[in-house]
């Protein structure tokens, strides 16, 4: 599936999102135990943030210049009523350019929608937009190799790839990101999530 595709679906449920996950607590422990690696607190971004704004409350509570970046129009369009204050941007991650290095960047739940053959060049993007001693945190598929399988969601059709988990640890290796936490949180699904830091 094409990434605008997946905006088009996305689009379509971006204000049901924004009722079921504005108050969830769904991430909220991860999210708090990744802030707890950063030594800096500068600018963060949530890529795939959705329309509820939940990690960039938390990120702004934390003292982060906190931004959001989505495929979805009508889901930054609603998030943008929420922090009319926060710089969004919408985005194809594929695609987006960082222009500043980052303290801390998320991506959860949305880069594995990605192609496979963009999950490698978006990993090392976000390697690379963080500043020494920045924190990553992102969600994958805990596969051994690289996989891809389709799924529904709230009525819409969605893909799904990763490179398995020892394909993301090589990349954060070569982009000089040591691994701090990782760790199959919704076993026996394959729902990984890992803690990286810039060295």
């Amino acid at each position: 599936m094409e990434p605008k595709d997946t905006a088009a679906r996305y689009d379509r449920i971006a204000q049901w999102w924004q009722t079921e996950h504005q108050n969830s607590l769904y991430a909220i422990a991860q999210l708090e135990q990744a802030i707890k690696f950063t030594s800096k607190r500068h600018s963060a971004i949530d890529i795939g943030c959705g329309s509820s704004g939940r990690f960039i409350n938390v990120l702004s509570k934390h003292g982060f210049q906190a931004e959001g970046l989505d495929i979805s129009r009508e889901m930054i369009n609603l998030a943008k009523h929420l922090h009319p204050e926060t710089t969004f941007y919408i985005q194809d991650i594929c695609s987006w350019i960082p222009q500043k290095l980052y303290s801390f960047i998320s991506a959860w739940d949305s880069t594995f929608h990605l192609p496979l053959n963009m999950q490698e060049p978006v990993m090392k993007k976000l390697c690379d937009a963080l500043e020494p001693d920045g924190v990553l945190l992102f969600t994958c598929g805990g596969t051994h190799t690289n996989c891809e399988i389709s799924g529904a969601f709230q009525g819409q059709d969605f893909e799904y790839s990763t490179l398995g988990v020892n394909g993301f640890l090589r990349i954060l290796t070569e982009h000089h990101c040591q691994c701090r936490h990782l760790e199959f949180d919704q076993y026996p699904e394959n729902h990984v999530y890992i803690i990286a830091q810039k060295t």
